[in-house]
């Protein structure tokens, strides 16, 4: 069952484009029947435009941005939204495909130790063929200009040829700890159910890098103690929940695109069990289930390439939407708000855009209102603006 449209507004006026938020009922398969909801007015406000390819917004004091772009480029965007250089220092990445300058998030203690941490697609060494998910802590220097004290504290193993399926979603815990979502590198679908790599798991490290004591596989003969959950394709959102636990979302292959909730030593399936099925059809795996292999929250099929996603916190657009899970759509151009309770999606709101930008990241500001990534050549960052009270 597909989802239905219910009516579309859209209003242009200067810079800003008013948009009616368009209720979807939720799709079939193991998902519960949406509710339509009336639809709410919302402006999409453009903060900053001409950014190239970005992937990835982490918020600066005193309202600026930190972007990161594709190619490899760091980039401060002011709060008035003027773009700023590049900042030196950024390591080179293997730009290409996929691949490149991708996530970044500010250490939860940034305010006293302006750190981050990135994570890029990382070339071999001495020319060697081959590239992975490599994750860098660095500090921001105090005029915002430069990357200082960078430092690799996480390169996936082993490095492949491939362009393709590097995941790279970073998230860290109120404990300190980082999650960081990993790709399985396509061709190397396979690896995704062996603990003798990095390719589809997602791991946990410290700020240095170290793999926490407590972690699932530390003390397993032949598994990298990095490891928290494995059976993973190509995580592309990854978010702490307000009451502490991992989310994430992958990509499917032709369908299947899931929300799962990484707990330690669990296998989420990938390759063995998908919702989705090979490209140009044709069954992938074993099919949907298989006893020790866990199961979705919730997943898409077809497929709308999920990027992004945040947690919405606050009530700038209504008690209605606080708590509400968030995610954006690459092939549609779309908002997903999932509403959640009692370990299900009981609700899927599709808030249309009316531009056709594919959506590359959403997060919540320090103002409590959602900004997005829009992933092209021009790329924009955009805010949801609440409507003004009548």
């Amino acid at each position: 069952m597909g989802w239905t449209l219910n009516r579309q507004v859209v209003l242009v006026k200067k810079a800003r484009v008013a948009i009616l938020l368009i209720a979807a009922s939720a799709h079939a398969g193991s998902q519960a029947q949406g509710v339509p909801v009336p639809p709410s007015a919302v402006s999409l406000v453009p903060v900053a435009t001409g950014l190239v390819h970005p992937w990835a917004v982490a918020f600066l004091p005193g309202g600026q941005f930190l972007v990161t772009e594709r190619p490899g480029r760091l980039r401060v965007v002011s709060a008035a939204g003027q773009v700023g250089p590049a900042l030196a220092g950024v390591p080179q990445v293997a730009a290409g495909g996929q691949g490149g300058l991708l996530d970044v998030v500010t250490d939860n203690d940034f305010a006293r130790n302006r750190r981050i941490y990135f994570c890029f697609a990382e070339p071999a060494a001495g020319g060697a063929a081959g590239n992975s998910t490599a994750v860098a802590r660095a500090t921001l220097s105090a005029d915002a200009s430069s990357l200082q004290e960078v430092r690799v504290i996480f390169s996936q193993r082993p490095k492949v040829e491939s362009a393709l399926h590097f995941g790279c979603r970073i998230a860290q815990a109120s404990d300190g700890n980082l999650f960081v979502a990993l790709g399985e590198r396509y061709h190397r679908k396979d690896d995704a159910q062996k603990l003798d790599n990095h390719h589809g798991k997602v791991i946990r490290i410290t700020p240095d890098g170290a793999a926490p004591p407590d972690n699932p596989y530390v003390k397993q003969p032949a598994a990298l103690p990095e490891i928290w959950s494995y059976g993973h394709r190509n995580p592309q959102g990854a978010t702490m929940a307000p009451d502490g636990k991992l989310w994430m979302h992958e990509h499917g292959p032709q369908g299947g695109d899931e929300i799962n909730l990484p707990q330690p030593g669990r296998n989420y399936g990938w390759p063995v069990i998908t919702y989705g099925e090979n490209y140009g059809g044709g069954k992938m795996g074993e099919g949907t289930a298989r006893s020790g292999m866990e199961q979705p929250l919730h997943h898409w099929t077809p497929s709308i390439a999920p990027s992004g996603m945040a947690f919405l916190t606050s009530t700038r657009y209504g008690a209605a939407w606080q708590g509400s899970l968030f995610v954006g759509s690459l092939k549609f151009g779309t908002l997903h708000r999932l509403e959640v309770s009692g370990g299900k999606v009981q609700k899927e709101e599709r808030l249309l855009q009316g531009n056709g930008e594919r959506i590359r990241d959403v997060r919540q500001g320090p103002d409590g209102l959602l900004y997005l990534l829009t992933d092209s050549p021009q790329g924009r960052l955009l805010r949801l603006q609440p409507a003004a009270a009548p």
